[in-house]
């Protein structure tokens, strides 16, 4: 099984101002930051307010993230996670059908 390397992947999007409010609310939740800080056995969590759209690897993505994030992928002091299914749904956001956030740790 061969497999196709993505020379170029165009991973921008835009969300409008009240469906980003409305996924921040959701992201920015205590009781969801309590769940994200347990998962990543840290005291507390807080979100960067950075999005991302997963993009294919590639020479330039290997680790599946716009390069200029790949920051955050190496620092301990970061959580990249999945926005939930769910949140997407909430906020009516369809496309992209994937998102990622960034929290910071605190220990």
């Amino acid at each position: 099984m061969k497999i196709k390397v993505i020379e170029n992947f165009d991973g921008s999007f835009s969300l409008e101002p009240e469906v980003q409010a409305i996924l921040f609310g959701l992201l920015t939740g205590e009781k969801f930051l309590q769940q994200v800080a347990e998962q990543a056995k840290s005291e507390t969590v807080t979100f960067t307010e950075i999005l991302f759209q997963p993009v294919p690897y590639s020479p330039g993505t290997p680790k599946g993230m716009p390069a200029e994030l790949e920051q955050y992928h190496q620092s301990p002091a970061h959580l990249i996670i999945n926005v939930p299914p769910n949140f997407m749904f909430a906020a009516k956001i369809f496309q992209p059908s994937r998102l990622c956030a960034i929290y910071q740790k605190f220990i």
